[in-house]
């Protein structure tokens, strides 16, 4: 067995407890439909060199535009410039020890933050490449470290499938570990306030911060579930959602009182208007589509929205068969 394969077999045996059926994705609670994203415009906005990439995460740098995306499948990290369709190699494939590259997130400082599910988490400088500093889980039991948002003064919240814990990286603790390691901090831990789960469930998957610093939101894929964790108190609640749930939801994007979320083999992605406390949701539109092909992330720049084409289901940790060559990033308006 590659080390792809024994990489993904455990994820693919998690993930595919979460598997339900489209219809019952975007079902809500009265029974009415969600409003169709019918005008939406999906295209190819960037190509990803490689007949194995498997893209999991994307990120944009606040300052310039230049996104990058994370390969699943070897840890590649690829980078994307306005005007160049074809996407580099940024990170090389195993570098600095790295086997996956899920999460991805550019802070305002120009650092790039880069998931290893495996693992925890790396820091580079975005210029220079250079690694500043690495975060590992503690202990030797299961993990899966997922997605990662940063809140205005500087945190990372990174989420954990596995362990159904969110950790932090303060800025304190890079500044510590700045040229070296450091340990993932549990902040928030979920095991007991997720809808019943069996150990070692695919649980909480995306993240996102309020750009106001008070909670950040992540979503329980498998419970449908969306939660606040309150950065100032600690505490946790089910945001109430209306008009649908979060089965599926992997990759989420908060901006302007909206969440995006990308729900993978549901082919679907959906807008949330979002309550100013984070307390309540409604969904808005969704946008179903086959050419979107198992989204697992996402980022809006400028209108757009930028979505990773993962292709899990072919060939990867979600079923046999052949990807389509290129790999690719969607570009969606229009949403």
């Amino acid at each position: 067995m590659s080390r792809f394969q024994r990489t993904t077999a455990a994820a693919a045996a998690a993930l595919a407890v979460a598997v339900l059926p489209a219809s019952a994705a975007l079902a809500s609670p009265s029974g009415a439909s969600p409003t169709t994203a019918s005008h939406a415009r999906i295209s190819t906005a960037y190509v990803l060199p490689g007949d194995r990439v498997y893209p999991e995460g994307i990120a944009a740098d606040p300052r310039s535009g230049t996104m990058y995306a994370g390969s699943f499948a070897d840890g590649t990290v690829y980078r994307m410039r306005p005007g160049h369709r074809v996407a580099e190699v940024f990170l090389p494939a195993g570098a600095d020890g790295r086997h996956t590259a899920n999460g991805l997130k550019v802070d305002r400082a120009g650092r790039l933050w880069v998931i290893d599910s495996s693992s925890g988490v790396a820091v580079y400088d975005a210029r220079s490449r250079r690694l500043l500093a690495r975060f590992t889980v503690p202990g030797d039991g299961a993990r899966f470290v997922n997605d990662l948002a940063i809140a205005p003064d500087g945190t990372a919240y990174l989420t954990d499938s596995a362990r159904a814990v969110v950790y932090q990286v303060t800025p304190d603790d890079l500044a510590k570990a700045r040229g070296g390691h450091g340990t993932l901090t549990a902040r928030f831990d979920l095991d007991g306030v997720l809808e019943p789960h069996k150990p070692g469930d695919f649980t909480l998957n995306g993240i996102a911060a309020d750009p106001a610093g008070r909670f950040v939101l992540t979503d329980d894929m498998l419970g449908g579930d969306l939660y606040r964790l309150d950065i100032g108190t600690g505490a946790i609640r089910k945001v109430a959602l209306a008009g649908g749930d979060m089965h599926n939801a992997d990759g989420l994007e908060l901006q302007n009182g909206r969440i995006w979320t990308a729900d993978n083999v549901d082919n679907v992605l959906t807008r949330w208007r979002v309550a100013r406390d984070g307390t309540r949701a409604r969904l808005e539109r969704t946008l179903a589509d086959p050419s979107l092909q198992v989204p697992t992330t996402l980022v809006r720049r400028d209108g757009t929205l930028y979505v990773v084409r993962s292709q899990f289901d072919k060939g990867g940790p979600l079923g046999d068969g052949t990807p389509e060559i290129p790999f690719t990033v969607a570009a969606v308006q229009g949403l």
